[in-house]
């Protein structure tokens, strides 16, 4: 049997207004999440495994610190050469009825990773990989792709490209808790950095992003280090709780115990939804989360 344990997480701060309002109209109608994927890219070093964390502008319900990520688009159901895991077979691993909605999943977490980071999950055939992404036309590509001036798949046709589905790794499957005004139904997948490949901000958009090794931060997550770095006026003065969702925080407590990337990924995790529930805690609010030493630092069953 798992071993199961209740914890809360502090509320971030730009969450405070939303939980008041849901307590105080006694609770209320959820907002529909919106389909959403994530990725954690990881790496091996010195320091143990490292994660690839980014600022996130507004009121992100992935967090102010957080993975690649973002929802789906219309265009992430084209087309497009694939290599690995069909539809089909991904819908299996996560558990899902839908072998389309599950490739959009796929599509959309190769698609907000390029975006995000350059790394780009493709090759020509399903045995090779782009060996570099470096350089001013990988950037215009981003770039166009941000702005919806070409979509994820027309730049694999494009590139004579194929998504290679075999190298994303299904993590855990998140719903934002119900009072949030933003909310996600976010399908968090893992991807190891390809050699050859580089990590970059996108330009205009991207305003901080770094590896991060796993075990520091948890080190120092009750410090407001972390936010201070990234040294923004929503993250100066905030702890790692404060700036991120539960399922991002646990994630990167799952991956500091991991003996390296290889480990992690290798854990056994449970297919089941989890949610985080806001509670009155301490004359304010809180999220509660039901961690599951079998899933992904879980928390409250959702629907």
């Amino acid at each position: 049997m798992p071993n199961v344990s209740t914890r809360h997480f502090q509320l971030p701060p730009w969450q405070q207004g939303a939980a008041q309002s849901w307590f105080e109209r006694e609770e209320g109608t959820a907002r529909k999440p919106r389909a959403a994927s994530s990725v954690l890219l990881l790496r091996d070093s010195r320091q143990g495994a490292e994660v690839f964390l980014r600022y996130r502008r507004g009121e992100s319900p992935l967090g102010k610190i957080a993975f690649p990520g973002g929802s789906l688009e219309e265009a992430d159901g084209d087309p497009v050469d694939w290599y690995g895991p069909t539809p089909a077979e991904w819908a299996r691993t996560l558990g899902m009825d839908d072998a389309q909605e599950a490739r959009r999943h796929v599509v959309a977490a190769a698609r907000e990773l390029f975006e995000e980071t350059g790394v780009l999950l493709a090759g020509p055939d399903g045995s090779t990989l782009l060996e570099s992404n470096r350089g001013p036309e990988w950037m215009a590509a981003r770039v166009g792709i941000a702005a919806g001036d070409e979509s994820f798949p027309e730049l694999l046709a494009r590139r004579g490209l194929g998504l290679r589905s075999d190298l994303l790794r299904p993590l855990t499957h998140w719903l934002t808790a119900d009072f949030a005004l933003r909310r996600f139904d976010t399908r968090y997948f893992a991807a190891v950095q390809p050699l050859g490949q580089e990590t970059s901000l996108l330009e205009s958009k991207g305003i901080w992003g770094q590896w991060r090794a796993a075990a520091v931060e948890m080190e120092r997550a009750a410090t407001t280090e972390l936010g201070d770095e990234v040294g923004q006026p929503d993250t100066v003065g905030l702890t790692l709780e404060q700036l991120t969702v539960p399922a991002v925080a646990l994630m990167i407590e799952k991956l500091a115990k991991a003996r390296g990337c290889i480990a992690y990924l290798a854990h056994r995790r449970a297919n089941e939804v989890f949610q985080p529930e806001l509670v009155e805690a301490d004359g304010g609010y809180a999220l509660r989360v039901t961690a599951v030493d079998a899933a992904e630092g879980s928390g409250h069953r959702g629907r």
